[in-house]
């Protein structure tokens, strides 16, 4: 997840023109090597209806052939049937579609939110890896991924990397 410095991920109103989109070469190798060995993405339905048609039909795109070859998973309790190709819907419970999902043969999963999708595996201690690219601007309020917790989840620092746009990568797992 890209976040403000004080940890909002998107503004008051939904707004993410803050976030920092020319990355440099380093920051984009780092995603590259992260994503490389992800065959899935799960999404929550908000997100998922501007994310996979931007991505089908803008191929050229950096990142577009792993993202549209990987299976996506969409989180939604309003859709009864995927209108995108390699797409399956996720309905039950969000723990219990999770878990099952976790423990089926494959590479990664990663999971790209949005907020509120996040924050509710975040909520649940469903998320083994957080990977929080921190942006160097301050925002005062917005959209958080962290509100919804009921208790403390403990974390440890695998590594920190900064880049020369200015943004800095904290990889933590949880304990």
């Amino acid at each position: 997840m890209q976040l403000s410095l004080d940890g909002f991920v998107a503004g008051p109103n939904g707004e993410m023109d803050w976030m920092i989109f020319n990355w440099d070469d380093e920051l984009k190798q780092y995603v590259s090597e992260l994503t490389a060995p992800v065959d899935r993405i799960f999404l929550g339905r908000k997100l998922a209806q501007g994310f996979i048609p931007y991505w089908a039909a803008n191929p050229e795109q950096e990142g577009a052939d792993k993202i549209n070859s990987a299976k996506k998973v969409v989180f939604t309790r309003t859709l009864d049937e995927s209108e995108w190709s390699n797409t399956s819907l996720a309905k039950g419970d969000l723990a219990e579609e999770v878990t099952k999902l976790k423990n089926e043969e494959g590479g990664d999963i990663i999971a790209y939110g949005g907020g509120n999708f996040v924050s509710n595996l975040i909520k649940g201690a469903l998320i083994d890896e957080f990977y929080l690219f921190i942006n160097p601007i301050i925002l005062g309020k917005g959209m958080t991924i962290f509100n919804e917790l009921d208790n403390k989840q403990a974390l440890t620092l695998v590594k920190a990397t900064t880049f020369q746009c200015g943004i800095i990568c904290l990889h933590y797992q949880k304990i």
